[in-house]
């Protein structure tokens, strides 16, 4: 007998878009290619979805290029308007969006259906913001000239995105490009690309023209974006995922000079002083840890606690960390799901066998999990040796490895002993001491006695290799506008 849940899963999967997204025509690949998408929590094929070959790109290309002027004489408050109603569909299809999205990313479904609404908050923010691009007018220091400042949108936008948010990551580029009056060209990850289609189902059906947003989805990335890249239509590269593939890009769009953001890997640390309020500290810790099963860029990757609360932190968290529920997103009373792949499932093994061996204590897990899926157990260890692999390289999984310090100037060396800046994370109860440990941190976001950062109305971004530009916030949307100066004389 088929359950209510399963009869959920198979309508959603059955009525999700599977085709191109181009030029407002849902359509198969040109060459007939189709990629397979599956479910992590038991490695079986979901369904297939077209699979784009590098004409495809252009195609799509093509389209947000005719499509740019238009879209850009718009009037913001009508841009406005079809992102609010984005936002308004998003919460009418929550539940429908967050099964889709544990099905092929493997979160569960309560985390999914908050990912929905956090994706959501992008649109609403970007709509206020379209309506308040604003340039100036001012006298030149001389007297005989009048300098007016216009804001106006970059043009064609290539946005790529990756598999661990795979909604809001979206709404976080397509919002501002929208607002700002940018058609686009959005390439979601080969992992989880459903729900990036059934985001451009509710783009056209908010009112979007056609051209504005166009999907493509593929197995041969490089194959299929560095051309666009290359192209001289596109005019700016929002990109989020790993570091290496960042500067690839980087080299990429030096060709034609385009503009660039870009939200790359991270190794946050998490630091739990003496004074610090241990309870509140490990709430934080699980929020910085296990939101998204630790595959996050902002995950806490390196957590240092003072040597005097070492023991009771440590026992505390994994007391929490032990009583997750793991399994399948679906399920009810799941905290904890697969990993995306069983390629990222064996890298976190390796890096925990990799600290063990190194001689790092396990507190609770350690383990792959049970099941034909991609399943990790929730994980602490004690005393992870500076030399261990996961101090320089993202973890993105469900483990917390803890290490002892002593002195403030000794953890901010810590901290900032790596080559990424994107976020950490600081607990104790000095204002002081906060603030000044909180300005000799160099990363783009510090979370001063909380274990999320994450913000819609909040610059979103790094510093050295954890990227450039920030998305979010009011800064946002400028990343999407160029600048223009125009002289008068008097």
């Amino acid at each position: 007998m088929v359950s209510a849940s399963q009869e959920h899963e198979a309508r959603v999967v059955d009525a999700a878009p599977k085709k191109l997204y181009i030029n407002g025509q849902w359509r198969d690949a040109r060459e007939g290619r189709v990629l397979n998408v599956h479910d992590p929590s038991t490695g079986s094929v979901l369904c297939t979805v077209a699979d784009a070959s590098p004409e495809d790109g252009r195609d799509a290309l093509d389209a947000a290029q005719a499509a740019q002027k238009d879209f850009a004489a718009m009037p913001p408050r009508k841009r406005a308007s079809i992102l609010m109603r984005a936002f308004e569909l998003m919460h009418e299809r929550q539940d429908d969006l967050a099964m889709l999205m544990t099905l092929e990313m493997g979160k569960p479904l309560a985390e999914a259906a908050g990912e929905v609404a956090y994706a959501a908050e992008f649109f609403r923010h970007f709509a206020e913001e379209a309506t308040r691009i604003s340039g100036g007018y001012q006298t030149a220091p001389a007297g005989n000239a009048r300098f007016v400042i216009r804001k106006e949108p970059v043009g064609p936008s290539l946005l790529i995105t990756p598999w661990n948010f795979p909604l809001a990551m979206g709404t976080r580029k397509i919002g501002p490009a929208i607002a700002a009056g940018c058609t686009s060209v959005l390439k979601p990850a080969e992992l989880t690309p459903l729900s990036m289609l059934a985001l451009a189902q509710v783009l056209e059906d908010a009112g979007a023209p056609p051209g504005v947003v166009n999907i493509v989805v593929t197995s041969t990335a490089g194959q299929v974006m560095e051309p666009l890249i290359r192209s001289g239509i596109a005019r700016k590269l929002s990109f989020t995922g790993s570091t290496p593939v960042g500067k690839k890009l980087l080299e990429q769009c030096a060709d034609k000079v385009l503009r660039t953001s870009m939200e790359l890997g991270g190794n946050a640390a998490f630091v739990v002083f003496e004074d610090a309020d241990l309870d509140k500290a490990v709430e934080g810790a699980m929020l910085a840890k296990m939101r998204n099963s630790g595959e996050a860029c902002t995950a806490a990757n390196r957590m240092f606690i003072h040597r005097s609360v070492m023991h009771e932190f440590s026992e505390k968290l994994a007391q929490r960390m032990g009583q997750l529920k793991v399994g399948r997103g679906v399920d009810e009373g799941v905290q904890v799901g697969p990993m995306v792949d069983a390629t990222q499932r064996d890298k976190v093994k390796e890096l925990v066998d990799d600290a063990v061996g190194a001689g790092a204590k396990v507190v609770v897990g350690g383990e792959a999990g049970p099941g034909e899926g991609f399943f990790y157990q929730p994980t602490v260890l004690r005393d992870v040796p500076l030399q261990a692999r996961m101090w320089n390289e993202e973890i993105f999984g469900p483990v917390a490895p803890l290490t002892p310090f002593d002195t403030e100037t000794e953890v901010v060396d810590l901290v900032n002993d790596t080559e990424y800046g994107l976020v950490n994370y600081v607990y104790t109860n000095d204002l002081t001491r906060a603030l000044r440990v909180a300005e000799n941190i160099e990363s783009g976001m510090v979370g001063l006695n909380q274990g999320v950062v994450s913000n819609p109305a909040a610059p979103f971004g790094g510093m050295k290799e954890s990227g450039l530009g920030r998305e979010g916030g009011d800064t946002g949307i400028d990343e999407f506008l160029e600048t223009k100066y125009i002289g008068i004389a008097m």
